[in-house]
């Protein structure tokens, strides 16, 4: 089960979902028993059905930022950037940011960038890809001008055509903390209705936040995946969530994670601290199966690529064998998968 070969499988290309389904909470929901095996099939609108007055359901606020922008050397050559640490750090001339550049040369420290007339940047240092950058001006409002969604490379787009607004659609309803370079996609499939309905059976929702960071798209490149190492991303949890959290423990309800990033920053605090507490901080905590599990008790997920980091925390929560017959039923039902795909329920 530390191999990475043991995440693999098949999926037929027209499986990856391009778009949204029309209506978010139309999308299509397995639910999965972790300690049977068991496999139902619904739709993600009836997920208030499978949640209990005494539990509460934790949910990421993180909001995708348009941190993808096009320019040029001014020699003349194209570059396109991804700001990986929005807000940046803030310098007497300007904003520093690091960033994931594509260029078709290596970039030197002192060069000049024009995004536009109104965002000239300069190579600070870096190399392989990854620069600091310092912007001028003003580069928040830079960014929600010209920037674009980040979206994951399996998201095939042409300018020309784009089937949905991404800027709109790769965002969840419940976004408010600018930060993220990727959508935190367990949470896409909610409705405000669909929130609505949950909040008045009794459920709390409580948010956290972290912002999920581009080692969400970088690949496992270690045969034993014990020796992979993860990125560290920035996350939040407030004395409120952390309370709902304790006495939802307390009255033997269920902490409902929604999504992988709410998983890592729970499981974080808990096996860094002992407990939960409000805190700032940076999470790079790796799950993968033989973890043991201190606050999770149920999850919402969507379906990860083969051999990700989140394939193998769905796998440590649930077993990899159940995950990956799952998974099969999922391909032989015609689920839609990855970002803009279909949801999981895992309980």
């Amino acid at each position: 089960m530390f191999a990475i070969h043991d995440y693999d499988y098949d999926l037929p290309p027209e499986l990856v979902a391009q778009q949204p389904v029309r209506r978010k909470d139309a999308s299509r929901l397995l639910r999965l028993d972790r300690r049977t095996g068991g496999i139902a099939h619904h739709r993600f609108h009836e997920l208030a059905d499978f949640l209990s007055p005494l539990d509460v359901m934790v949910i990421n606020n993180t909001e995708v930022v348009p941190a993808r922008i096009i320019g040029k050397k001014e020699t003349g050559g194209a570059v396109e950037a991804l700001v990986l640490d929005y807000p940046g750090q803030q310098a007497p001339d300007g904003t520093v940011c690091q960033c994931m550049v594509k260029s078709s040369k290596r970039l030197k420290p002192g060069q000049s960038l024009v995004f536009e007339e109104s965002c000239r940047a300069t190579v600070v240092d870096g190399k392989e890809g990854l620069y600091r950058i310092r912007f001028d001006g003003d580069l928040t409002e830079f960014l929600y001008q010209k920037g674009r969604v980040p979206l994951p490379p399996y998201i095939q787009r042409d300018d020309r055509r784009t089937p949905c607004d991404d800027s709109v659609c790769y965002q969840t309803v419940y976004a408010v903390e600018k930060g993220a370079v990727a959508a935190p996609t367990a949470g896409l499939h909610f409705t405000r209705e669909l929130l609505d309905m949950i909040r008045a059976k009794g459920v709390a929702v409580a948010p956290l936040t972290l912002h999920v960071g581009h080692g969400t798209f970088l690949p496992v490149r270690v045969e034993d995946i014990r020796q992979h190492r993860m990125h560290r991303e920035r996350f939040s949890i407030s004395p409120d969530t952390v309370a709902a959290i304790n006495r939802t423990k307390a009255e033997g309800g269920r902490v409902v994670a929604v999504g992988t990033t709410v998983v890592r920053v729970l499981e974080y605090l808990h096996k860094n601290g002992g407990g939960l507490a409000a805190a700032d901080g940076e999470c790079d905590l790796f799950i993968y199966p033989g973890f043991s599990f201190g606050l999770v008790d149920a999850m919402v997920t969507n379906f990860h690529l083969p051999r990700s980091t989140l394939l193998m925390l769905v796998s440590a929560f649930a077993g990899r064998e159940n995950v990956l017959a799952a998974y099969r039923a999922a391909i032989a039902e015609a689920y839609r998968f990855y970002s803009y795909g279909d949801a999981m329920l895992i309980a």
